[in-house]
């Protein structure tokens, strides 16, 4: 097909295709005159997944490109979708030596518990070092005594989320569904988890009366 073909095909305007071209998100096509090229299935599946980094997942065009280029050398399945999920949006603000080094050690029990591998200079656990300090902050000493349980939550989830995606049939599509599963995922357990709080309080707190909400 060619490039006007594979824009309506895909629905990403003829610039946007031009523009992922020259950043090396979409490989060229094959050149059949110096100024036309036609282009295959594999593009129009490169294109699915650069839009699904770039406005599913938010990525910069720095961290999609690191993505695609995970994928043209067939870097392990790990490293591909560790380098997919780098730039997903994580919280992180510095902490002072003194808070690092106490979330830090709740980090590591709970990573010692779960047999999860750890490094202090580790995106997400930079940002998790944060969220432990601003509860510590905030007085809430009762979240961070269940964090055990959240972490056992999230151990359970993670095995769903990469048996979901470990059958898919190329890297591609694996790391498309990685990313708008994370994304999206995350929202529906957000709802997933109030509907359940709603539940909860209901049996714990209701006078036993109440009818469900609509």
């Amino acid at each position: 097909m060619r490039m006007a073909e594979l824009s309506a095909e895909s629905g990403v305007p003829v610039a946007t295709i031009k523009y992922y071209l020259r950043e090396g998100l979409v490989p060229a096509g094959e050149l059949t005159s110096p100024n036309q090229a036609q282009y295959q299935a594999r593009h129009l599946q490169r294109l699915k997944l650069v839009r699904a980094l770039l406005d599913i997942g938010g990525l910069s065009i720095v961290d999609a490109r690191e993505v695609v280029r995970a994928i043209d050398e067939k870097a392990a399945t790990h490293e591909l979708l560790g380098a997919a999920q780098h730039g997903l949006f994580v919280r992180g603000e510095e902490v002072d030596d003194e808070g690092r080094a106490w979330a830090m050690g709740h980090i590591e029990k709970i990573a010692e518990q779960r047999q999860w591998m750890v490094q202090a200079d580790d995106l997400y656990v930079k940002s998790l070092v944060s969220l432990l300090c601003t509860l510590r902050d905030l007085g809430q000493e009762r979240l961070i005594d269940i964090f055990p349980q959240y972490a056992e939550s999230a151990d359970a989830i993670a095995q769903v989320d990469l048996e979901a995606i470990g059958d898919l049939p190329t890297p591609e599509v694996m790391v498309e569904s990685a990313v708008i599963g994370t994304v999206l995922g995350d929202a529906v357990f957000i709802v997933l988890r109030r509907l359940a709080q709603q539940h909860a309080s209901r049996k714990m707190f209701g006078t036993g009366d109440e009818e469900p909400s609509a």
